[in-house]
């Protein structure tokens, strides 16, 4: 189970537009390791190439588990995706592993309709609504560089992240 270290902002790779990969061995490659940190890291629900230092277009996202799931597809590994419809507004929370100290209030489509590859090839369409949409969108900001502190409107949408307690 290879788990790969996340980049952290300012990383330059972070801010690098990523490049097709198609399907094959170099997708399923990076799509295992997706998946593998992704599920390393406790509440995580998504997890872009660029973030592990790849840069490609390959997203994995699971809401399955979050306790802000309405609705879920289930495990989405998603090469070269392309949004083809993004319906509806609102303006919610989110955290990200690679800005590990803060949250945001970040405004993003309510429903989200993608178009990809996985990585053996097979076409897939996908339609998200709710905290699995916002959470596909903010992987597929990553691919072009866009971090959620580039979609907020003022830093007084800028939250320092809570931590649990221990006890």
């Amino acid at each position: 189970m290879p788990t790969r270290d996340v980049l952290r902002y300012p990383h330059p790779g972070l801010k690098r537009v990523c490049a097709d990969v198609g399907p094959g061995v170099e997708a399923a490659r990076v799509a295992r390791d997706l998946v593998d940190t992704m599920r390393s890291f406790p509440r995580c629900v998504g997890l872009a190439a660029p973030q592990i230092g790849e840069e490609v277009r390959i997203v994995v996202v699971d809401v399955t588990d979050h306790p802000r799931t309405s609705t879920s597809n289930g495990l989405l590994v998603l090469v070269d995706p392309v949004v083809v419809a993004t319906p509806g507004g609102e303006v919610g929370r989110e955290g990200c592993l690679s800005i590990p100290e803060f949250t945001a209030n970040v405004p993003r489509a309510t429903r989200v309709a993608v178009r990809a590859t996985t990585p053996d090839g097979r076409l897939v369409e996908v339609e998200c609504e709710g905290f699995e949409a916002r959470a596909v969108q903010h992987e597929l900001d990553h691919l072009d560089g866009i971090l959620f502190l580039d979609r907020i409107a003022t830093s007084a949408d800028l939250f320092p992240r809570r931590r649990a307690s221990r006890g």
